[in-house]
């Protein structure tokens, strides 16, 4: 393996590559250290430091730590991912011909969805910049300081200027990533924010063993126990479900064609951690609203306190929420990137026909049906791990830092990386990673 490292940079296009994806992430983490002028670093620290756990925490894991910091890429990719997901509804639900139009436009049409959803970012980064700029100008926080020095309106549309250019740079930059770098731009950049996070937990759980706060046989069952699902992350993120298909011989001219069996491989977990980003998406908006307006109250109902309770990490309600979610978003993912019919026709048109079933609509339902079942297992595994750490800090008192939504995202990244980057050694003629068989990334993508 580590030769095959080291091949990387004896091919000088992939070497360009790998070369460019680092620098850009370099940039990425360089910007996320650069605070918003006029904010007061050590009130926004304790504020943070009170709500590690709660919404703020979370979210700031997919700012990869900027939005504690209150730097220029505090909103992170929330606004792109946010946009993606809105045009993704949209084209599932068929509601504006328009946008079906263009899925089916090819690479044309694909280029035109791809600059919708940048208008889409820009106009959410807005709103969101303005409603984060102007809860903090108010927010109390735990040492009693204020977050913004002085929160005169120049203060204010300066910071949300700042804020919507630093999420237009990092949308601008995880384009870059995907034409001229390698793996998925937006993807990297949430992993790289999750990376960054590992040695401050390392070093975390440590200094709790060192205190007694935490017992060495807890410490030890906890690194077990993320051994363990990493290693069920992998198995899952590459299991396939592999339909037999044959393919009858025709004569073309003179020459017979056909005659061959092969497989079509359904992926266990098909939409890999964009189901679980969508989710999350989905879940910080009821969140973020009782967080930066908690006395918002509708005809004498305490909304926000009500949203609060039920909504807060490690409840019931969340954690029933948020798996319903992300079992939703898996077969809502599905149901766009996978057509059974179309499928089922193109196998037909080619002579291929799977044993024991007929072609045409009876091939189109028995796909459906394995594809629905093989979801179902893919779904609720994915739902059970994302909601693990809460339930590990709840039950078990422990700081389950790494698992869940983290482990998810860092295993599904790292295998699609890996996995391009041994499609470009072995097509010029270098060996894999692996001896036997090749790396089985999930080219999974954010629109």
């Amino acid at each position: 393996m580590l030769k095959s490292f080291a091949d990387i940079f004896r091919v000088p296009e992939l070497q360009k590559r790998v070369l460019f994806t680092l620098a850009i992430i370099v940039a990425y983490r360089i910007g996320a250290m650069i605070p918003v002028p006029g904010v007061n670093a050590e009130a926004v620290k304790s504020l943070f430091a009170a709500q590690s756990n709660g919404l703020l925490g979370f979210l700031d894991m997919f700012s990869g730590g900027a939005l504690n910091r209150m730097s220029i890429f505090a909103l992170g990719i929330m606004p792109y991912i946010n946009a993606s997901i809105i045009l993704s509804l949209l084209q599932g639900a068929h509601v504006i011909p328009y946008l079906d139009k263009l899925s089916k436009e090819g690479e044309q049409g694909r280029k035109k969805l791809t600059q919708i959803t940048r208008y889409g970012t820009l106009i959410i980064g807005t709103v969101q910049s303005i409603g984060l700029t102007m809860a903090l100008s108010k927010m109390p926080t735990p040492s009693g300081m204020p977050i913004a020095l002085d929160p005169s309106m120049s203060w204010i549309i300066m910071t949300v200027l700042t804020l919507v250019t630093g999420t237009a740079l990092i949308m601008w930059l995880g384009e870059q990533v995907s034409e001229k770098g390698i793996g998925n731009g937006i993807s990297l950049i949430i992993f790289a924010g999750i990376i960054e996070r590992l040695p401050s937990a390392v070093i975390g759980v440590i200094k709790l063993v060192q205190l007694e706060e935490l017992s060495i046989l807890l410490a030890l069952f906890l690194v077990v126990l993320v051994l363990a699902v990493l290693i069920a992350v992998v198995w899952v993120e590459t299991a396939q479900r592999r339909i037999p298909v044959h393919y009858a011989k025709r004569m073309v001219g003179r020459k017979m064609y056909g005659g061959q069996s092969s497989f079509l491989p359904i992926k266990v977990d098909q939409s890999g951690v964009i189901a679980v980003i969508f989710s999350v998406s989905l879940l910080s908006a009821p969140l973020t609203i009782a967080q930066f307006a908690p006395n918002l109250t509708v005809f004498g109902f305490p909304l926000a306190q009500t949203i609060s309770n039920w909504f807060s990490h490690g409840s019931i309600v969340y954690s029933l929420i948020y798996a319903l979610l992300v079992i939703f978003f898996c077969y809502f993912y599905n149901s766009i990137s996978f057509n059974p019919k179309d499928l089922a026709e193109n196998m037909k048109k080619s002579g291929g026909f799977i044993p024991g079933i007929r072609p045409g609509e009876p091939t189109s339902t028995h796909i459906q049906k394995i594809l629905e079942r093989v979801t179902l297992g893919g779904a609720l595994f994915v739902a059970c791990i994302a909601v693990l750490p809460d339930y590990m800090r709840n039950v078990l008192s422990a700081p389950f830092f790494f698992g869940g939504t983290s482990l998810l995202i860092v295993v599904g990244v790292s295998l699609d990386t890996i996995g391009q980057i041994e499609s470009h050694l072995i097509m010029r003629h270098y060996e894999g990673f692996m001896k036997e068989g090749r790396i089985k990334g999930r080219w999974f993508h954010v629109r």
